[in-house]
């Protein structure tokens, strides 16, 4: 352990990513927001998304690359490496965070949605970090999946008790009027307790747009891995519809396999009013700059469209989680977003008609149900907070 001199404080997150960028994507919301809050503190995120270096990372912002598992449709794990299996990966990724733990020396550690890591691959690391006397924090998604989903897999671990015997707080990222992330489960008080709604992550855009919007729907299929149904169905909405003019700029993400997005492409060739671009890292951009945004609803494009105020059509997915459905309805019902089922999005004339209505749509905005997109500053508070008490460190506002 570090003695003698003040040194930056330092946060450690973990980021299992197994499907999609949500994880990591989020993650690096947290850490970009909590050193542009404070000039001496140093994050360090551990993530296992292939891509984690395609994206920006900010000063005193770093990560460490864990070996890739991806988790398929049917809700399986596999190795991204065919030569090595599912259980000699989790060996290494277990290794790897504890080592970075023990050298890295973290005064707080995030741990993003799994209580325990992918297959308990954290749960020794956050044992030897409270008998350090480490901070351990457990995010939430503000929807984590169906109760009685969710209810299943944590019993088989023992998840809720471990979760009140090692973490000192639960950060919910979402409002207590939206959803409750537990609901539907048997949560005893040493979990409740420390529960934290903080709100919604705000995002901000790189860039300095005109008040008036672009002329482009963005369709958004988030990582890809799962988004070609929506990405068929606006594509044979455009087809079926002429009068549907406006552009349509759809994102397939990277993790879309080379074949369906050669196949797109392909199929879309000679529509000017499609644009297709593989991946882009600022989506934010891209979104602060369409008049209208179609996705599946993932936590980090629905707080895009918040943060950005912009009229959304959502189209969940139902597989292999039912988190996408459950979010896309109680925005719908708050009056946010509009929300078409994925059967009913596969009728082309239908999804063509809800598109152009989406252009008639009002902002969320509009909505008399509150937008609460404090979470940023909300998490810093509770940094601050954490941090105070602890000796030998030295965090400073980045405003003096």
């Amino acid at each position: 352990m570090t003695t003698g001199r003040s040194r930056k404080a330092r946060i450690l997150m973990y980021s299992h990513d197994t499907f999609g960028l949500g994880h990591l994507r989020r993650c690096r919301t947290i850490a970009h927001s909590l050193v542009e809050d404070y000039s001496s503190l140093q994050v360090l995120i551990i993530s296992g998304a292939t891509i984690a270096g395609a994206f920006e990372y900010r000063a005193r912002v770093d990560f460490v690359k864990i070996p890739s598992v991806i988790k398929l449709r049917n809700g399986e794990y596999t190795s991204m490496d065919q030569h090595i299996n599912v259980a000699e990966t989790i060996a290494m990724r277990r290794s790897i965070i504890r080592n970075t733990a023990e050298t890295f020396e973290p005064d707080i550690f995030i741990i993003d949605k799994e209580p325990l890591g992918l297959r308990g691959e954290v749960e020794d690391t956050l044992h030897f970090l409270k008998g350090r006397g480490t901070t351990l924090v457990l995010g939430l998604r503000e929807v984590m999946d169906a109760p009685h989903l969710l209810d299943v897999e944590w019993k088989r671990n023992d998840t809720m008790h471990k979760i009140g015997m090692l973490y000192d707080d639960i950060w919910v990222y979402g409002p207590p009027d939206f959803y409750d992330p537990l609901t539907g489960l048997d949560v005893p008080d040493s979990v409740r307790e420390k529960m934290n709604f903080v709100g919604f992550l705000q995002r901000k855009a790189s860039v300095t747009r005109s008040s008036e919007a672009g002329e482009y729907l963005i369709v958004t299929t988030g990582g890809g891995g799962d988004g070609s149904d929506l990405v068929r169905d606006v594509i044979a909405a455009y087809k079926a519809d002429p009068t549907l003019t406006i552009k349509a700029m759809i994102v397939l993400g990277p993790y879309m396999p080379n074949e369906q997005r050669q196949q797109f492409m392909d199929h879309a060739a000679d529509d000017p009013r499609i644009e297709i671009i593989e991946f882009d890292n600022r989506m934010e951009d891209r979104i602060a700059g369409a008049r209208a945004v179609v996705a599946m609803g993932g936590y980090n494009t629905y707080c895009e469209i918040l943060s950005f105020d912009k009229p959304a059509l959502i189209v969940p997915r139902t597989q292999p989680r039912l988190e996408q459905l459950i979010r896309a309805r109680r925005a719908a019902e708050l009056g946010l977003v509009s929300m078409l089922p994925p059967q009913e999005a596969a009728d082309s004339q239908r999804f063509a008609n809800a598109l152009k209505e989406l252009l008639l749509r009002d902002p969320p905005s509009a909505s008399p149900a509150a937008l609460h997109l404090e979470g940023l500053p909300t998490i810093s508070k509770i940094v601050d907070q954490h941090l105070t008490d602890k000796k030998n460190l030295s965090l400073l506002s980045a405003q003096g």
